[in-house]
This record gives C-alpha cells, sequence and structure tokens, in this order.
C-alpha cells in the first residue's frame, strides 16, 4: 500500500488494489461477529489495525475507518443497549444482515457532512419524510469517502417539518436515486475521493439505523468513539509514516550527522509514541466500559490530530527543501497529516468539549454552540 501511494495521491485516485487486499484478508468483516462470518475483533484491535494501515497509506485507512464505524456501531453495540433505546426484533435482522454481507466484502460509506454545515448534524439541510412503507430522503452530502465505490451509504437526515430536529440515520444501498458527483480535489487525503453525493431516495422501513427515528443525536453522546475518534488511529499511523520518512530521507542524504536533524527525529519518535499511546488507553477504556471513556476519546482525537500535524511538519524541515518537491514522500505525508485536526470532531472543538468538562459543565451542553 506505501508503494502504491504516491500514484493514487497523484492522480486522485480510488485505491481499487489496497481493497481488493483489505477484501482477500477479511479486513472488511474485522469488527463483525464470527458467527455472522467476521473476525469478532474489539475496538482497541481495530484501533492497533488502523494505525498500522495509516502507516502505509492514510487515504486507505480513512475510508475503511468509514465502513468500520457503521459494522463497528452495529457489531459493538450490546443487545441490551440497542433494546432499551427502542430496537424492535426486525432491527436485529437487519443489523445482522448488514454485518454478513460487510464480512463478505460489503463496502460501506458515510454520508454526514454537508457543505455548509459541516457534520454538525443538528444543522444539515438533508431531510427525510415518513412513508406507508418507508421514507423518502432528500439532500446533499460532502466528504463522502469512498463514494465512487460504495455499495452503501450511512445517510444522515432530519425528519421534514420537525421544529427541533429529529435526526436519523439510514443505509441506502448505492443505485437508482443515488448520484456520485466526482468534486474531490483537495490538498490531503487526495485518494479518499470524498466526493459530494445527491440523495433523491425511496428506503423501506428496515433502512433505518436501530429502528428508531432522532437516535443520531444521542449516539453522539453514548458511543462517541466511532464519531470523534474511530480515525484518531489513523493519524497517528500518518505520523508515524512521517518519521519513518524522516529516518529514510536522513540516510540517504547523510543528515544524521546533524544534531538539529537527530534530535527533530527523536521528539517527533516520543510524540507519535505518546499520541498512539493516548489512543490505545481510550480503545481499552471503550471496550471496557469505562464511564471514563467518552473523556479519554475527545482527548485522543484531539492528541492525534495536533501530533500529526506539528510532527509531519517538523520532520519536512529536518529533511530539508529537497523534500517539499511534489511527490517526496515527507511532503504527501504532511499533507495528509494536516488533515487530522481538521476532522471532525476539530481540535478546536476537541479542546473546548475537554475544557468544559474539565470546569465541571455539560461539554455536550455548553460552551459555544452545539457539537454536533
Amino acid at each position: 500500500m506505501a508503494q502504491r501511494a504516491a500514484a493514487h495521491d497523484a492522480e486522485g485516485s480510488f485505491p481499487a488494489e489496497d481493497f481488493a487486499q483489505l477484501r482477500a484478508a477479511g479486513l472488511l468483516g474485522f469488527l463483525v461477529p464470527e458467527r455472522l462470518g467476521g473476525m469478532g475483533r474489539s475496538f482497541a484491535d481495530y484501533a492497533a489495525l488502523a494505525h498500522e494501515l495509516g502507516r502505509g497509506n492514510g487515504a486507505t485507512a480513512l475510508i475503511l475507518n468509514m465502513h468500520s464505524s457503521i459494522t463497528g456501531v452495529l457489531a459493538l453495540t450490546p443487545d441490551e443497549v440497542a433494546e432499551e433505546l427502542g430496537a424492535t426484533e426486525e432491527y436485529f435482522d437487519r443489523r445482522d444482515e448488514i454485518l454478513r454481507e460487510a464480512a463478505e466484502g460489503r463496502l460501506y460509506s458515510v454520508a454526514m457532512s454537508e457543505r455548509g454545515s459541516g457534520a454538525r448534524l443538528s444543522a444539515m439541510s438533508t431531510a427525510y419524510t415518513v412513508e406507508p412503507d418507508g421514507f423518502h430522503i432528500k439532500g446533499s452530502k460532502s466528504f463522502v469517502s469512498g463514494s465512487a465505490a460504495a455499495d452503501g451509504f450511512l445517510v444522515a437526515a432530519r425528519r421534514a417539518g420537525e421544529r427541533e430536529p429529529v435526526i436519523s440515520q439510514f443505509l441506502v444501498p448505492a443505485g437508482e436515486g443515488v448520484t456520485v458527483r466526482e468534486t474531490w480535489d483537495s490538498m490531503g487525503m487526495r485518494a479518499t475521493g470524498s466526493h459530494d453525493v445527491d440523495f433523491d431516495v425511496h428506503v423501506p422501513a428496515g433502512a433505518l439505523l436501530g429502528g428508531v427515528e432522532g437516535l443520531a443525536l444521542l449516539a453522539t453522546e453514548i458511543a462517541p468513539q466511532w464519531m470523534v475518534a474511530s480515525y484518531a488511529a489513523v493519524y497517528v499511523g500518518v505520523a508515524r509514516a512521517a518519521v519513518d520518512a524522516a529516518v529514510a530521507h536522513a540516510g540517504e542524504r547523510n543528515l544524521r550527522g546533524l544534531a538539529n536533524v537527530r534530535s527533530r527525529i527523536g521528539r517527533a519518535d516520543a510524540a507519535v509514541s505518546a499520541a498512539y499511546a493516548t489512543v490505545m488507553e481510550a480503545a481499552r477504556r471503550v471496550d471496557a466500559g469505562d464511564p471514563e471513556a467518552p473523556r479519554w476519546v475527545w482527548r485522543a482525537k484531539l492528541v492525534a490530530g495536533d501530533t500529526a500535524a506539528e510532527v509531519a511538519a517538523s520532520m519536512l524541515e529536518a529533511a530539508g527543501a529537497s523534500a517539499t518537491r511534489r511527490g517526496s514522500p515527507a511532503e504527501r505525508l504532511y499533507r495528509d497529516a494536516r488533515c487530522g485536526a481538521l476532522q471532525p470532531a476539530t481540535s478546536d472543538v476537541c479542546a473546548d468539549w475537554l475544557g468544559v468538562a474539565a470546569l465541571g459543565g455539560d461539554p455536550y451542553r455548553d460552551g459555544t454552540g452545539p457539537r454536533w
């Protein structure tokens, strides 16, 4: 994957060979229970996997992350929690069907963000109406990673006509009523193919995730790891790759004798290791059901995003001007790493959340505005 990353970045092309390998290895079913044909792994296992894939190609790891955030929330939400939220028997049958298809190689993409409102679910314009045999969804989404190759989309939409936002999520198959507009031309993560997608589609009742309307905002509080920090490990992997690239460059250019280069690499190594430890501690607490896990999740996203940007910038400076040429590993990794702090929840939002919590407030409702 690392060998192919530069070409996909330059072309802005979907890493199809990477996903052929991921399918062959069964990694689209990494979080799917074994009884449904998957590997049955934990959130901490996934964080370790995302980190390693991020070292190879951050864009590939990010696309897989969107898929895994869907399979993960379905597979790792305990049945009793789903029942408390109102899930019906039909929901569990549909959940198992979705997970089984993922284990067989079906790729899912997340369609949450919109132009003008970003990832703030409460401010979205995509709407749905309830119909006798299901729902009609209409609206446009942006930053839909892997959209051109996706078999289905997790679409967030608000119920039309409601004063207070009722935000629900639907699993919508690719095909009629779903139009991918190839708009993605970004500074970093160019191979994610995060195009705009238009939806004007009817879906059956079983497409409603959880089988209950209005769960999307609640899910950001009870399982923040999927919305906030599932891709934190990806960016730590990108940061580690930046260190690896600087080490290789220093050897090729005979820079090992420079104390400033060595000290930059040493600091970067420590920073990336600390960020990885933070991410894995958050994942461990999530798996254990620790009440402190949400705070660690927000810490992990903040630390991962900021560390990736700072380390990649420092490694570019350590490598010198020659590493800034387009196509240099250090240059590409710098652009990819810079995206981490910008992805929701952004570093500023994470820091504000943590500050409100530290001061004894409600971090979901206090502060400058709604988190989602």
